[in-house]
């Protein structure tokens, strides 16, 4: 039996799940708070707490066949490496397939252009180099059948800019030239589910949709969704932003996704942030 091991089950982990529980996978994941561990629990999967502190018990292990990692690094490097490198070493001919979930920002800027998987990697912020490390240690396992899987930026049911417009809190920032990628949870799960369907150890992906865009244009279109008025538009250089609100204004690119489609054939369900934010208004009026 398919045994999937989690490591964060957060917004795309629990999509991923979903997606496999009724396929009759097992599924355990961690969070790192007993109250996260008891939400995962509720929804019928296993559940213990990793907060990176401490190595998981080696039991944990026995019988998974796939993992996910999806526990962004930190200051000193991967939680999860930090804790089970050796684990994830001598168990290599145990998984099937593993994924690492890392981000878009290991491209750096790019000005509006499009970048692709062989698009040299160049991370402009401390996020995108902690990323960049962290895939290179994980690619330093020797026999990991390992994918990464580089994530746009998220959106789906309970995050996203339907609900910011909503309690008043979104922004119509305008910074000349800024596109950003998007991806909703529902296909990070479908390229995931896909990737383990076709496994490909070493293999990069791009996660995003089809229609890069300036984020002012994905608030006005979520206002009109609700038939309210957009927030009026701030200049980049007049916008109050936190320091990682701001820093991600420091890459400006267009993500290309063409790799999921023709080597996993990935079908997108919502190919643009129009389809995916049309859909979930449709909820909320619900």
């Amino acid at each position: 039996m398919n045994h999937l091991l989690c490591f964060g089950m957060g917004f795309s982990g629990k999509a991923l799940a979903a997606r496999l529980k009724g396929k009759g996978w097992n599924i355990t994941g961690t969070s790192r708070s007993a109250e996260g561990a008891q939400a995962i629990a509720a929804q019928g999967h296993e559940a213990v707490v990793f907060d990176g502190a401490a190595p998981l018990p080696p039991a944990v292990f026995d019988g998974v066949t796939h993992v996910v990692i999806s526990i962004p690094p930190d200051g000193t490097g991967d939680p999860v490496l930090r804790q089970h490198a050796d684990d994830f070493a001598r168990r290599t001919r145990q998984f099937a397939w593993v994924g690492y979930l890392s981000t878009t920002g290991v491209y750096g800027d790019h000005e509006g252009d499009w970048v692709t998987e062989e698009t040299p990697l160049t991370p402009n912020t401390e996020r995108g180099s902690q990323r960049l490390a962290a895939e290179t240690a994980w690619r330093n396992i020797p026999g990991l059948p390992l994918g990464i899987f580089r994530l746009a930026g998220i959106y789906g049911p309970g995050r996203n800019q339907l609900l910011s417009v909503l309690d008043g809190t979104a922004k119509r920032i305008v910074k000349e030239g800024q596109v950003f990628s998007r991806i909703h949870v529902d296909d990070i799960a479908e390229t995931l589910r896909a990737s383990m369907a076709k496994p490909a150890p070493g293999r990069a992906y791009n996660v995003c949709d089809d229609l890069p865009a300036p984020p002012q244009d994905v608030v006005q279109y979520a206002a009109e969704l609700l038939g309210l008025p957009p927030p009026p538009e701030i200049p980049f250089a007049e916008a109050r932003l936190s320091p990682m609100a701001r820093s991600f204004y420091a890459d400006s690119k267009r993500v290309s996704n063409d790799r999921i489609k023709h080597e996993l054939g990935v079908k997108l369900r919502y190919p643009t942030y129009r389809e995916g934010l049309a859909a979930l208004a449709k909820d909320i009026r619900r």
